[in-house]
C-alpha cells in the first residue's frame, strides 16, 4: 500500500510529462475553457441569419437567391464591419481591466457604441441603395430587387448586431463568457419560431425572415443590458451612461477605423475569389464550387475565432497587468492550439470531403470537383487558424494598423495578382483561385509572426500603458 502514492506518482509523470513540455496545460485549460463559449456564441450569431436564408429559400428560387444575395452584401458591406470596429475595445477594454482602471471600461463601451452607431447609420443609407448598387454590379435585376428588400428590413438588426459585438467585448474582456452563450442561443430558438410565425402564420412572406433576424438580435442585446446593469459582477465597469464617453470616441476611432479595415480586407477577399469564379469558362460549376471552398473556411473559422478572442483578451488583460512573460505564454500556447485544431479538421476533410460536399450539392460534377479542392482548403485552413491567432494578438497589445497594412499587401498585392495569374493566364481556373489566396494567407501569416516575435515586449507595456490612461 505505501509504493501506490510513488505508482502514481510515476504514472503521471510518464503519462503527461511530455504533453508538459510540448504546452503549457494550465494555460491551453484556461483557454479552452474560455474559447469554447465563444466558438457557440459566435456559431448561434452566425445561425441567425443563416436560419433566415433557409426560410427564405422555402419560398421560392428568387427568394433563396435574393436572401442568399443579401446575406452576403449584408455581410461584406456591414456585420464585419460592425465587428471589425469592435476590435479596439479589445485593446482599451483588455488593458485597462489588467491595470485595474474598472471605470475606464464603461466609458470605453460608450464611446464604441457611439462609433458602431454613426458607422451603421452610414451603411444603413447604402442598403436603402441596395438595388441600383447591385444591378450596377451586374447582379440579375429580380435578385437584386429581392436582396434589396431583404436588407430594408435588416436595418435595424445591423444597429443591434454592432452594440452586440460591443457588449461582447467589454464581458469579454473580463473573462465574463457563459453569459455570452446562454444570450445567443436564446434568441436563436426564439428566431427560428418567430421567423415561422411571420413568413407563414402571420403572412408576412419574404419580409418576415429578415424582420425576424433584426428582432432575434435586439432581443439578444436587451438580454445582455440586462444582466451588465443588474449583475453584481460589474459594479466597477458599469457605473452607468456619461458624457465622458464623447471626449473618447476620436481616440478610439484610432484603433476602431484600422481594426475594421483589417477585418474587412480578408471579408472582401474571399468574396472576391467568388466573383471572379463568375467569370469562368463554366461559370455556374466554378461559382458553386469556390462558394464551397469559402463555406467551408468560414465554419473552420468559427473555432479559430474562440482562440483569436482568447489570446486577445488573455495577452491584453497581462500586458495592462505588467506580466510580459505570461502575455508572451498566452501567445505561444493559443498557437499550439490553433495549429492541433487546423490539422485535426484537415484530417477530417481530406476523409470526409465527400460527406461534406454533398450537404451543399447533390451534383456528382461537384463533389468531384471538390475533392480535387479539398488539399487546397486543407492549406488554407492551416494558414489561416495560424494568422488568425495572430490578428487576436494584434488586437491585443494595441496592433490594428499593422494587421490592416498586413492585409492589404497580402491579400491585394500578393494574394489576389497571383489567383488571377493562375485561375486565368495559366488556365488553373478555381485551383488557381485558391492557390492565389493560400499564397496571401501565407504572406499575412509570415508577417504577423515576424511581427510578435520582434516586438520589444516591455516597450510595448509602457507605450500600451500610456495609450489606456490616456
Amino acid at each position: 500500500m505505501s509504493s501506490s502514492p510513488l505508482l502514481e506518482a510515476s504514472s503521471k509523470k510518464g503519462g503527461w510529462s511530455w504533453v508538459r513540455k510540448v504546452v503549457d496545460v494550465e494555460e491551453a485549460k484556461g483557454q479552452l475553457l474560455f474559447a469554447v463559449p465563444m466558438i457557440l456564441t459566435n456559431v448561434s450569431y452566425y445561425a441567425i441569419t443563416l436560419v433566415s436564408v433557409m426560410f427564405a429559400g422555402h419560398l421560392g428560387d428568387v427568394e433563396l437567391a435574393g436572401a442568399t444575395l443579401g446575406n452576403s452584401w449584408g455581410t461584406v458591406t456591414g456585420m464585419a464591419l460592425m465587428t471589425g470596429l469592435s476590435g479596439a475595445l479589445e485593446t482599451l477594454c483588455g488593458q485597462g481591466y489588467g491595470a485595474k482602471l474598472y471605470r475606464l471600461l464603461g466609458i470605453y463601451l460608450q464611446s464604441s457604441i457611439i462609433t458602431s452607431t454613426f458607422f451603421a447609420i452610414l451603411v444603413s443609407i447604402l442598403w436603402y441603395f441596395s438595388e441600383p448598387v447591385l444591378i450596377w454590379l451586374h447582379q440579375e435585376p429580380e435578385v437584386a430587387r429581392m436582396a434589396a428588400l431583404y436588407l430594408l428590413y435588416l436595418i435595424p438588426g445591423l444597429f443591434a448586431y454592432g452594440y452586440l459585438q460591443c457588449i461582447l467585448r467589454f464581458l469579454q474582456t473580463q473573462t465574463v463568457v457563459l453569459p455570452l452563450v446562454v444570450c445567443s442561443i436564446v434568441p436563436l430558438l426564439i428566431h427560428v419560431g418567430l421567423t415561422y410565425l411571420l413568413v407563414h402564420v402571420f403572412g408576412i412572406g419574404f419580409k418576415g425572415t429578415s424582420i425576424a433576424g433584426s428582432i432575434s438580435l435586439w432581443i439578444s442585446v436587451f438580454m445582455l443590458a440586462v444582466y451588465i446593469k443588474w449583475s453584481k459582477k460589474f459594479r466597477y465597469t458599469w457605473e452607468g451612461f456619461s458624457m465622458e464617453a464623447f471626449h473618447h470616441v476620436l481616440p478610439s476611432m484610432k484603433l476602431a477605423v484600422p481594426s475594421a479595415v483589417m477585418v474587412c480586407f480578408e471579408y472582401w477577399a474571399f468574396e472576391i475569389l467568388v466573383l471572379l469564379a463568375g467569370l469562368m469558362p463554366n461559370s455556374e460549376l466554378s461559382t458553386s464550387l469556390i462558394a464551397m471552398c469559402v463555406n467551408t473556411e468560414a465554419v473552420t473559422y468559427m473555432i479559430t475565432y474562440g482562440f483569436s478572442a482568447a489570446v486577445s483578451t488573455r495577452v491584453s488583460n497581462e500586458i495592462g497587468a505588467g506580466n510580459i512573460e505570461k502575455a508572451k505564454n498566452a501567445v505561444t500556447v493559443t498557437l499550439k492550439l490553433s495549429v492541433f485544431l487546423a490539422a485535426t479538421v484537415v484530417l477530417i476533410l481530406s476523409f470526409g470531403h465527400n460527406i461534406w460536399a454533398s450537404m451543399f450539392s447533390s451534383s456528382q460534377a461537384i463533389i468531384q470537383e471538390y475533392a480535387y479542392m479539398a488539399p487546397f482548403v486543407a492549406g488554407s485552413i492551416l494558414f489561416d487558424s495560424a494568422q488568425g491567432v495572430l490578428s487576436g494578438v494584434s488586437r491585443g497589445c494595441g496592433w490594428q494598423h499593422l494587421a490592416a497594412w498586413t492585409n492589404l499587401v497580402a491579400f491585394y498585392l500578393i494574394g489576389m495578382p497571383l489567383a488571377l495569374l493562375f485561375a486565368f493566364k495559366l488556365e488553373f481556373y478555381a485551383k488557381g483561385l485558391w492557390l492565389g489566396l493560400i499564397c496571401g494567407l501565407f504572406c499575412q501569416f509570415c508577417t504577423l509572426l515576424v511581427i510578435t516575435l520582434r516586438t520589444e515586449w516591455h516597450r510595448l507595456k509602457l507605450q500600451e500603458d500610456e495609450a489606456v490612461l490616456v
